[in-house]
Order: structure tokens, then sequence, then C-alpha cells
């Protein structure tokens, strides 16, 4: 068992809690879902985590079949984490769980938010309708993460990586895009202010930044 606690219930959500259920826990998946990384690349990520609490929640995943380090070939041999195949199964479980969380009236947009966090956000709230008749290749530079995205017949890909003649490129913080995407900054203003830096068809970056739309607010209970 990955913790120390358990909810000692035989319901597979307990006993998946029991799992995943500790503080960071999720985060720490979360991090791995686009690749492995390395401890320090797992600690800058998650800037909010102390030493202690991550190396915590890194053995007990590992210990419950979640996760595992591996040595990368040379030249890098650098020891990473890594999410197991199981591990992995997690990625729509915390997407339908961020978007559900996304819809809370106390969510605050504008706060900090990761390269993988950011990703992955655009892959959960991808709108297949509004992309409709969109081809476009992107590249999205965020920070020293750079990503290559493809929109094509209502469908969307996003994954490490660059790619050859993109349409657009897209360069800037997480934080900076978010705020453009979700919160309705204006895309001219975050270039004029150097926070944002876009390369070649501006139209078919228009397009993209707008198929990524945010549910509903869930609505506030009436009060008797």
């Amino acid at each position: 068992m990955a913790t120390k606690r358990s909810y000692h219930d035989a319901c597979g959500t307990a006993h998946a809690l029991d799992l995943v259920g500790e503080r960071w826990a999720l985060l720490v998946v979360r991090e791995l879902l686009l690749g492995p990384k390395r401890y320090g690349d797992l600690r800058a990520d998650l800037p909010g985590i102390s030493t202690n609490v991550l190396s915590h929640r890194l053995d007990e995943l590992e210990e419950a079949g979640v996760v595992y380090r591996r040595t990368l070939p040379p030249p890098a041999n650098a020891r990473v984490y890594e999410l197991t195949e199981w591990g992995l199964e997690l990625e729509p479980i915390i997407r339908a769980l961020g978007r559900w969380g996304a819809r809370s009236p106390a969510h605050q947009r504008d706060a900090s938010i990761s390269p993988t966090s950011f990703v992955l956000s655009l892959r959960t709230n991808f709108d297949p309708e509004a992309a409709s008749g969109v081809q476009a290749v992107y590249e999205l530079h965020l920070g020293q993460h750079s990503f290559h995205a493809r929109v094509a017949d209502g469908a969307f890909e996003i994954d490490r990586g660059t790619t050859s003649e993109p349409d657009a490129t897209i360069e800037g913080p997480p934080d900076a895009l978010a705020s453009v995407i979700y919160g309705g900054r204006d895309m001219t203003e975050a270039t004029h202010a150097s926070d944002l830096a876009i390369k070649g068809d501006l139209t078919a970056v228009e397009r993209f930044l707008s198929l990524f739309p945010l549910p509903e607010p869930a609505p506030q209970p009436v009060q008797d």
C-alpha cells in the first residue's frame, strides 16, 4: 500500500485514494504524464512542495507501482522518474478532475501553472466543434520546454518536441499564454508587453487560441 493510512474500505475508489490520495500525489503524477522527469525538474515544476514531501510521495508512488525510476542512456546518464503503464491510465482521470475543478466559482485562473499542467489543460478543454475546418501545425515554446501541436479534422494532438515547418510558433511562459486563452487577455497586448512572441500565421494563432474554452462555472446554491 502506498501510504501508511488506509480507508480500510473494499470500494475501488477508496483503494485508489489509498494509493494516490495523499496531498501532492496526483500533482506529481500530473507532472509525469508527458514523460519522465528528473527529481530537480519535478521540484521546479511543483514550487509549493517541500523536498521531504516530494521524496515521500515518489517513494509511495513507486511502492504502489504507479511510478518507477530508471537511468537515461548516455550521454544523459540521468536518473528520472516515469509513470508505469498503469500510472499513465490516470491521465483521463486527472483531466476530468481538472475540468470539474475549473467549474468552481473560486477557481483562480490567474494562479501560476506549470508547462505540463498547461499542456494537459489544452488536451482537456479542446473543443472539436470550434476546430472544424482548422488544419494547422504549431510549436509552443514554454520556457525551456518545447511542444508541437496539430489541429486537423476536429482533432487535437500535442506532445513534447519540435516539428518541421510549423504554421506558427508561440513563445512565452505558460502563465502568459494561459492569461490569453483562459483569462481573456488580448493577444496583441501580450505581445506588445513582450510576454509572448509569435512567428508565422497570425490568423492561425488567433484561431488556435479560441479552441480551448473553459467550462461554465457551477451555479451557486440557492439559499433559502
